[in-house]
C-alpha cells in the first residue's frame, strides 16, 4: 500500500454522500427543517467515533485518515462496496504500480485475448487506455488503432466514437457509457492530478460537450455483468454478455470480455470476424 494522503477530492466525495442522508437513515430522530439537506457534520462525527473538529478537517482535506477510521465514516455514510473502495483510493489506499522489471502485461495477455475467437475482448490500463484487443473486438466494435492514440481510451470510445455508439442498441448505450464512466471515476479519481486523466477529460469536453454534466458527477460504481445488444451494419443483432476481469500480475488493469449470449450470437460474431477484409483508412483525429 502507498502512504495515505488526504485531499479535497475525498472531502468533496464525503460531503456529497453526507448530503444524501436523512437523520432517520442512520437511526437518529427526525429534526425540524434544516437549512441544508443531509446529515450535519457533528452527527457523522459522533456516529463515526471521531471529534467534530477532526471530521471537519477531514472534509477540508487537512488531516490524514487511517483506513479503519475511513471505513467507519463510510459505514455511517452508507457507502456501498464500490463507493467505499473509491473513498479508500482517494485517501491513498490503492494498488501499487506494476514493477517496471516485469514483462508488460499486454504482451503476456495477448495470447489469452486471441484465444476467444468469437468473444470481443480488450485490455485496459489503469487509465482505461486500450492497450490490447482481439480480432473479435475489431470485428464488432471497430479497430482501436484507427483512432488517434490520445483518444484510444474506453471512456472516449463509448462516449464519442461514432462506430461504437452506432453499433450499440440505443437502449444499451447510455447505461453502459455511464457505468464505464462511474467505474473510471472510481479507479482514476484517486489520481486527479494525473496528467493522462486530465488530458482525457479535456478531450471529452472538446469532443462530446453535450455530456459535460457527466464529468461533474461524483457517483461511482463497478462495471458489473450485463447483456448488451450490438447491431452491426448489414448484420443481425448480437446479444453479448459483458464481464470484467483483473489480471493478477497488474490489478490496476482490466479485461473486458463480451461473451455471445447463445449459439446464434456466437455465429453472428464469427460471421463478422470472417467477413472479407476492408482497407483501413488513415488514423482518425477528431477535433
Amino acid at each position: 500500500m502507498s502512504a495515505p494522503a488526504a485531499g479535497p477530492e475525498l472531502g468533496a466525495f464525503l460531503r456529497a454522500h453526507r448530503a444524501l442522508l436523512k437523520p432517520e437513515d442512520v437511526g437518529l430522530p427526525p429534526t425540524a427543517r434544516r437549512r441544508t439537506p443531509g446529515l450535519r457534520r457533528e452527527e457523522v462525527a459522533s456516529l463515526s467515533g471521531v471529534s467534530m473538529a477532526w471530521y471537519t478537517w477531514l472534509e477540508q482535506g487537512r488531516v490524514i485518515a487511517s483506513r479503519q477510521v475511513l471505513e467507519s465514516v463510510g459505514r455511517v455514510l452508507r457507502l456501498d462496496d464500490a463507493e467505499m473502495r473509491h473513498a479508500l483510493r482517494l485517501a491513498g489506499y490503492y494498488e501499487p504500480e506494476t514493477s517496471a522489471s516485469r514483462e508488460p502485461v499486454h504482451v503476456a495477455l495477448q495470447p489469452m485475448l486471441d484465444s476467444w475467437p468469437t468473444s470481443p475482448a480488450v485490455l485496459l490500463d489503469r487509465n482505461f487506455d486500450v492497450v490490447a484487443w482481439n480480432t473479435a473486438w475489431t470485428a464488432v466494435w471497430g479497430e482501436p488503432s484507427a483512432v488517434a492514440a490520445d483518444r484510444r481510451n474506453l471512456l472516449w470510445f463509448v462516449a464519442a466514437d461514432e462506430r461504437m455508439r452506432g453499433v450499440l442498441r440505443d437502449a444499451d448505450w447510455e447505461p453502459l457509457a455511464m457505468s464505464v464512466f462511474q467505474h473510471f471515476r472510481a479507479q482514476a479519481g484517486a489520481r486527479p492530478s494525473d496528467e493522462r486523466v486530465s488530458e482525457l477529460y479535456r478531450r471529452l469536453a472538446t469532443d462530446v460537450p453535450e455530456l459535460s454534466h457527466w464529468w461533474s458527477c461524483r457517483s461511482v460504481r463497478e462495471l458489473t455483468t450485463r447483456v448488451v445488444t450490438a447491431a452491426p451494419a448489414g448484420g443481425e443483432p448480437i446479444r453479448l454478455s459483458l464481464s470484467s476481469l483483473r489480471p493478477v500480475d497488474d490489478p490496476a488493469s482490466l479485461i473486458l470480455l463480451f461473451t455471445p449470449a447463445g449459439p446464434a450470437d456466437a455465429a453472428g460474431v464469427s460471421a463478422l470476424v470472417n467477413r472479407p477484409l476492408r482497407s483501413v483508412g488513415p488514423e482518425r483525429k477528431a477535433g
